[in-house]
């Protein structure tokens, strides 16, 4: 109650309240997901106070005290009282179910005409991102992504652009899970006919470097599977289509990931680190399974 009271009277949104532990959000779909967080753990204290207080008055008031009867007054029912207890909590459930479903429903809309749309492809053990529409000169196919046990794969993408994701795997299920953006979901091999959702959309807030893992246990190398989200502002995302769509006249090739990113931060000098060439929320882990230590940061080879 006294939240309650404290939200009303400052005019502040959920958005304002303590997070309680939830991450901070980069997306919207994050900060649906915290303010129903928020809201269900401030709910959660207010009846927990009230069950609180009616347990230490019935502790206080009816005490066995001295002098008293043995046994205290013994009553048959209270039918009142029972069917208070009974239907609070379904009203209470009720009320949580609602919210529930209405953030979900929030958080799994998709547009059907989204700004962006990427393709995620999960094998064993890494990840292939490919953007639909464009045209590597190299293979005449989609400017892909693909990663290797060098090198990370990137995933560029545009901040403030409603993205959409197509997951699908080669082989086993995995897992997409960016961790910052608060959201997973599995990916399975030919999802129409598993009858698997295999799409989902976001929209990235804010710039930066965003690590991913598989959460879905895969096979040898599954802790490997590691990927980043490049979250970069809309022109420098342009640039970067553009340039892997072309030639790279040092090598008569079409554009890497990392040979794009180098180039668009040479033309774009504001992009800084969001234009590294390599990865840096994350690095390669060792595939040698007799190794005795932690992987530790190794130089990328920047080819993919």
């Amino acid at each position: 109650m006294l939240g309650l009271g404290t939200l009303l009277l400052s005019g502040c949104s959920f958005a304002d309240w303590p997070r309680f532990g939830w991450p901070a959000a980069i997306t919207p779909q994050g900060r649906a997901m915290q303010e129903f967080w928020s809201a269900s753990a401030i709910a959660a204290l207010a009846i927990g106070v009230v069950v609180w207080g009616l347990m230490f008055w019935a502790f206080i008031v009816y005490r066995k005290k001295k002098g008293g009867p043995v046994y205290p007054k013994q009553t048959k029912e209270n039918l009142p009282l029972e069917i208070a207890y009974t239907v609070i909590p379904f009203v209470m459930v009720g009320v949580l179910f609602f919210f529930t479903v209405k953030t979900e429903n929030y958080v799994l809309d998709r547009s059907a005409n989204p700004d962006v749309e990427v393709s995620v492809t999960a094998f064993k053990w890494n990840w292939d991102f490919s953007y639909p529409g464009t045209r590597d000169p190299s293979t005449g196919q989609e400017v892909h992504t693909i990663g290797t046990s060098e090198e990370v794969p990137i995933l560029v993408v545009p901040v403030n652009k409603n993205i959409e994701y197509t997951l699908q795997s080669k082989d086993v299920i995995h897992s997409f899970w960016t961790i910052d953006f608060l959201f997973k979901r599995d990916v399975f091999p030919d999802p129409g006919a598993n009858q698997t959702e295999n799409k989902f959309q976001n929209t990235i807030e804010y710039a930066g470097a965003f690590v991913g893992r598989c959460a879905e246990l895969c096979g040898t190398y599954h802790s490997q599977m590691n990927f980043e989200v490049r979250a970069v502002p809309e022109d420098v995302y342009q640039a970067y289509i553009a340039t892997r769509q072309t030639v790279n006249p040092a090598t008569g090739l079409s554009y890497t990931t990392a040979d794009a990113l180098t180039k668009v931060g040479q033309e774009i000098s504001s992009c800084g680190e969001l234009c590294a060439p390599l990865a840096t929320s994350t690095y390669p882990f060792t595939t040698n399974r007799e190794a005795k230590s932690a992987s530790e940061p190794l130089a990328q080879a920047g080819g993919n």
